[in-house]
């Protein structure tokens, strides 16, 4: 019989106990919060950026949820279990579990949820977070059938769960949306249309109300939710504004509690001017470029992408530009992850006239000249400072390599469509951890990973190097894995990395527990205003 370490994830909570007159005079609270781009979708298995996993923060709940640190804390699941082999996973979920329509939630909805994200039919961009299950990616790559996930009900409230190897960061991963139940009836009902108000179901603490496309979302406390006596604030507005300066406005005006982010070009006023509502914290993602690998000139051509990898000045970018603590990045993987050692280029530590220098002659060994200069089309999504930014790097290409650079800028959902499709030469992209650890990044580069792979990178040995490490069970030999799997990437280079994020919010000071971390998540339910 297998030994288990048990997780008790259950802490006597003190409970606020308001009385019945005092609720009902009450005023409505109302918080509203920038919000980035218009979602592309509120569908766990289908949505891929940050703004629409804010919202889903907030009408979701998996398993397990993120505190108001950003640490990680009980949610479906009252408690769990981990077998001394780090293959099994048994959850007990709490019995008043229910969804915003008042349907028990049980554990066969995490079965159904989890089947539908691998399911090929699906066709999710995520369907590669939930590869650790077992017989997920297999599902995914059209192998076995769904119903051969490794995830059992065991009854309604005990769901079971076996993994292909010991998954370290498994709990972790659970926090990211791809792993939130999601309502059986309603898609079978509703299809494609299910997350449009009045046909969503959910089990957050909020759920949505209105959806006013490129205008806002608005989201009312769900009643039914477990802690919804603990929940403060009873209404949010999610309003979709790229224009950073347009949105400080908005935020000065009064009009917003939060922003989702800032005017690069105005964090050192906004420090000095606006300290007390001013946030500046590191982030777990790396700004990049990718370059579409599938494709001339730079398909066949390492030293090519090497060559616009070094003449991109990243001191200056974040110390003229961006200005907002960022690092420069010459790995892929981002600091913040305990014991693991941080990769980077082999050019890294030589001066930026040297890498100059070598680029030339990689450019004019490859045949680009002054006669014949190499032409990139750059894509970026609209937004002031991506802007700034690539027309910065299209400048240190012109005056260092003679590039010509056509810059291109596509609307949020434009955009995605033709990352995912590698329409583009080279684009600009980011990304967020999905959870503190290396492989959050390097599996997104995995040949068989699919659309969310930025530049149609495939390198079996950095694949099968990969797979190892997910079948490493000691801590350090794991890291070491993961490290030659980074330098691998840099070696290739597919991406260019060029800086390290720190996150930017506005943030009213009536609005507290907001709390700065890693992964910039903010519940709302632990958000209060006064």
């Amino acid at each position: 019989m297998r030994n288990f370490r048990k997780f008790l994830a259950c802490a006597g909570l003190a409970l606020a106990l308001t009385s019945t007159s005092a609720v009902a005079s009450r005023a409505e609270v109302v918080l509203k919060r920038g919000n980035g781009a218009e979602p592309e979708s509120l569908d766990p298995a289908i949505s891929t950026g940050v703004p629409e996993s804010f919202i889903q923060m907030d009408i979701f709940e998996g398993l397990v949820h993120p505190g108001p640190d950003g640490t990680l804390r009980p949610g479906v699941a009252e408690s769990w279990e981990m077998s001394d082999d780090g293959l099994t996973y048994t959850f007990k979920l709490r019995p008043d579990a229910v969804w915003s329509d008042g349907t028990p939630l049980t554990a066969k909805d995490f079965v159904y949820s989890w089947a539908r994200m691998v399911d090929p039919t699906t066709a999710s961009n995520y369907a590669f977070i939930l590869w650790p299950i077992t017989n997920a990616e297999r599902i995914t790559k059209g192998e076995v059938p769904k119903d051969q996930i490794g995830a059992v009900a065991v009854d309604d409230h005990m769901l079971k769960v076996t993994l292909r190897s010991p998954t370290p960061y498994f709990l972790q991963m659970l926090m990211h949306h791809s792993a939130y139940p999601v309502p059986q009836t309603a898609i079978e009902k509703f299809g494609r249309e299910w997350t449009r108000p009045g046909n969503i179901v959910s089990n957050g603490a909020y759920t949505i109300q209105e959806w006013v496309p490129q205008g806002h979302i608005k989201a009312v406390k769900n009643p039914r939710y477990r802690d919804a006596a603990d929940v403060q604030i009873d209404t949010v507005f999610y309003y979709p504004v790229e224009e950073y300066g347009t949105e400080l406005k908005q935020f000065r005006a009064g009009e917003l509690h939060t922003t989702y982010d800032v005017p690069q070009e105005l964090i050192p006023s906004l420090e000095k001017d606006m300290a007390g509502q001013f946030r500046n914290s590191p982030y777990f993602g790396t700004y990049y470029y990718g370059i579409n690998v599938t494709r001339e000139p730079f398909k066949s051509d390492t030293k090519l992408r090497h060559a616009l990898a070094m003449a991109i000045d990243r001191d200056i970018l974040v110390k003229q530009i961006t200005k907002g603590g960022e690092i420069p990045a010459y790995g892929w993987v981002p600091p913040g992850v305990p014991g693991y050692q941080q990769q980077q280029v082999a050019w890294a530590k030589t001066d930026q006239k040297t890498r100059v220098a070598d680029a030339k002659k990689i450019l004019a060994e490859a045949g680009y000249d002054k006669g014949n200069p190499l032409k990139v089309e750059l894509l970026y999504n609209t937004n002031d400072n991506h802007k700034k930014i690539a027309i910065a790097i299209a400048g240190m290409w012109k005056q260092f390599l003679g590039v010509e650079t056509t810059l291109r800028n596509e609307e949020w959902k434009v955009y995605l469509e033709s990352r995912n499709k590698k329409q583009f030469q080279v684009m600009r992209a980011a990304w967020i951890g999905d959870y503190v650890d290396p492989y959050s990044f390097l599996e997104l580069l995995r040949g068989d990973i699919g659309e969310q792979n930025p530049a149609g990178y495939a390198n079996p040995d950095f694949d099968a190097t990969a797979d190892k490490a997910t079948r490493e069970t000691d801590a350090a030999a794991r890291f070491g894995l993961l490290g030659e799997a980074e330098k691998m990437v840099l070696t290739d280079m597919p991406i260019i990395p060029i800086y390290f994020y720190s996150q930017q919010h506005m943030v009213s000071d009536k609005l507290k527990g907001w709390q700065d971390n890693l992964m910039d998540w903010h519940p709302t339910r632990y958000l209060r205003l006064e």
